[in-house]
């Protein structure tokens, strides 16, 4: 059956949505994770074991959903998190994210690995913006891309912590996925078949990693897999003193992605940073790690009031970023849930995306009984 834009209700149509639309090695790129996928699916299976309880005769016709975090006011709970090579799913990449994140009032989140250039995103929004950076082996790339972001005037700088190594992300070993993709004789079959991505990513200009060409050739004239570069462009002796030494030069909102233990969200309060995102890179790092949000309400309860804790992953339903925010967090994120669209649709998937789960998110808000995020709580919540 055809799938149409205007028929994709939910986070699950806009995935067939781009499974229609994409050949077989970049859809499942954007679709897979890693060993078993157990804590991929985990992510989102972890909000099935807890259970909202409402209140009725609130008085619910006024709808504020709008929450402060990195010192910046969203008007929605949930932002665009930073994920990589956008423009292999559409041409549009990062400019139709960008564009779509501004219309909703939101923040949009920028990979080190971007295929749009930081300055062309900071001159082309006026909402919130997060650079995502990745710590490379070569000290003066990092220079390099914490001065760009100065620049660009992003608000937030976002390292992630998670990527000490490659995940074992076995689809991307089947399907033979690289960046930029590698033509082989199975994958050209699954190309041909879907000739307007084809056509589209042809006629494009040329792929690259923006920030990234100057200084490696991976990702950008060289093939290779995410995993394989993580593994073998990123430093493997980041530590905390590193970290710490970062927020220092960055001298702004700093946030840590990828933590998922009370120990480190107390050491991320230690270092000076002023947020973390508690997330397990959409499962596509360690396999049998815990979800976000099993992990949300000790994090918050440790280091809530001190920092802001954002949820990142799973996010599928307007009540998932309800239960979260109620067990403790300040706002949500997602990767897959604005991908999915991106490449199904371009800049109109994205909002499609957006719009879904606000409407999901004002429709269960009056539903639950209260008209702002500070009013939800863990007394609304029962886990199984």
């Amino acid at each position: 059956m055809l799938i149409r834009l205007k028929n994709c209700h939910n986070v699950e149509e806009l995935r067939l949505l781009a499974k229609q639309r994409l050949p077989g090695p970049i859809f499942h790129y954007i679709d897979g994770a890693a060993d078993d996928e157990l804590t991929y699916r985990r992510n989102t299976s972890a909000f099935d074991d807890c259970d909202l309880i409402p209140n009725v005769l609130a008085g619910v016709t006024d709808i504020d959903m709008s929450v402060e975090v990195m010192g910046q006011k969203l008007d929605m709970p949930i932002f665009c998190a930073p994920t990589a090579l956008q423009r292999l799913f559409h041409p549009d990449g990062e400019r139709a994210v960008a564009r779509a994140a501004e219309k909703f009032g939101t923040l949009f989140g920028v990979s080190s690995l971007s295929t749009v250039s930081l300055a062309e995103i900071g001159e082309m929004i006026k909402t919130p913006k997060m650079f995502q950076f990745y710590f490379h082996k070569d000290r003066g790339l990092n220079d390099v891309l914490l001065e760009r972001a100065k620049q660009a005037n992003f608000d937030v700088l976002t390292l992630t912590v998670d990527t000490i190594t490659g995940g074992n992300r076995e689809r991307d070993l089947h399907t033979g996925f690289t960046s930029p993709p590698r033509l082989t004789l199975k994958s050209m079959f699954s190309f041909a078949a879907h000739p307007a991505w084809t056509l589209a990513y042809l006629m494009a200009p040329a792929f690259e990693l923006v920030e990234l060409k100057d200084h490696v050739s991976e990702g950008s004239n060289v093939s290779v897999s995410v995993g394989e570069y993580f593994s073998t462009m990123l430093d493997q002796s980041m530590n905390w003193k590193d970290a710490e030494d970062l927020c220092a030069k960055w001298d702004g909102q700093f946030c840590l992605k990828g933590i998922m233990s009370v120990a480190d969200a107390k050491k991320a309060v230690d270092i000076g940073a002023t947020s973390i995102m508690v997330s397990n890179h959409g499962g596509r790092q360690l396999d049998g790690s815990r979800s976000p949000f099993d992990q949300i309400a000790e994090i918050t309860d440790a280091v809530g009031g001190k920092i802001d804790v954002i949820l990142d992953g799973g996010i599928r339903r307007g009540t998932h970023v309800l239960k979260a925010i109620a067990a403790g967090a300040t706002a949500c994120s997602g990767g897959r849930m604005y991908l999915y669209a991106l490449a199904g649709a371009g800049q109109p998937g994205v909002e499609r995306a957006l719009l879904n789960l606000r409407t999901e998110i004002e429709r269960d808000m009056k539903l639950l009984g209260v008209t702002k995020m500070s009013q939800l709580s863990r007394d609304m919540l029962r886990y199984r």
